[in-house]
């Protein structure tokens, strides 16, 4: 399923210019933007741990599909659609702010900036992609907790949890700095 999510190669992904001397002020929005991506590591990790404990039959089917109804990220991602419509509401709001607010304030600071954006804005919807095809998964294995919806749903979701960790990382790494220096904000 990676093969084809070229992004992942850190050597295709374009580096924002390196700001020296920032403060502790400037340096707080990128804290809070590692703080919200932290909340969507945590959802990765319950999901993770949740197929893990139901394939070694340490959970029912029915607490599986209790527990992933209670995580906010997969509850808001049903709610509310595809990237294409609207975003789900954990991440319409945070992709929103984004694309609304800091991702054209930070593509006007140069060329550099524009290509790390436009690249964050291209990741955002593989992310996406890839948490409809895991409620897909999930959904099936409620339905047939088959080892064939199993595997599937296990895939799915390592791929997810490589690809938004790669993500967070360095979406973190090139813009979070930038946020308190260009007085952005999160």
């Amino acid at each position: 399923m990676l093969l084809d999510i070229a992004f992942l190669d850190d050597s295709t992904r374009p580096r924002a210019p390196k700001l020296e001397n920032l403060t502790a002020h400037q340096r707080a929005p990128g804290r809070h933007l590692k703080m919200i991506h932290d909340h969507l590591r945590q959802n990765v990790t319950v999901l993770r741990n949740m197929i893990d404990e139901v394939m070694a039959g340490e959970k029912s089917v029915e607490e599986v599909e209790a527990e992933t109804e209670a995580l906010t990220m997969v509850s808001n991602y049903r709610q509310f659609g595809n990237l294409c419509g609207q975003h789900c509401q954990t991440v319409h709001m945070h992709h929103s702010i984004e694309d609304a607010h800091i991702f054209p304030a930070l593509s006007e600071k140069g060329e550099a900036w524009k290509k790390v954006i436009d690249r964050l804005q291209a990741e955002h919807e593989i992310v996406h992609a890839l948490l409809v095809k895991l409620i897909a998964a999930l959904n099936a294995l409620v339905g047939d907790p088959s080892a064939t919806n199993f595997a599937q749903a296990r895939e799915i979701n390592d791929t997810l949890e490589r690809v938004l960790l790669s993500h967070l990382g360095y979406e973190e790494d090139e813009i979070g700095d930038a946020l308190g220096y260009f007085e952005i904000g999160v």
